[in-house]
């Protein structure tokens, strides 16, 4: 499935979700990740995460789509994020 991630996280938790969604996901925009996803690694993402953010504080939200056939992303602006390649 292809999944989105956006969160608001207190700054001193900040770092350590964002490392975490990395080992998933691709980081696109500030507090906003994407990419495929099965079922089990997604929960395996959302149970790990609940250990590091504190729910009184924090939130994450969780787009999910069955596919990307109906899936657009358009960029206005510059791109940010994404993976690099340095040769």
């Amino acid at each position: 499935m292809f999944v989105i991630v956006v969160y608001d996280i207190k700054e001193k938790r900040v770092a350590k979700v964002l490392k975490l969604c990395r080992e998933y996901l691709t980081w696109v925009q500030n507090s906003v990740l994407e990419g495929e996803l099965t079922e089990s690694k997604l929960l395996q993402l959302q149970t790990r995460l609940k250990k590091v953010i504190n729910e009184e504080e924090d939130s994450l939200l969780f787009y999910t789509f069955r596919t990307q056939k109906y899936y657009k992303r358009e960029v206005i602006g510059i791109e940010k994020g994404g993976e690099t390649l340095f040769l």
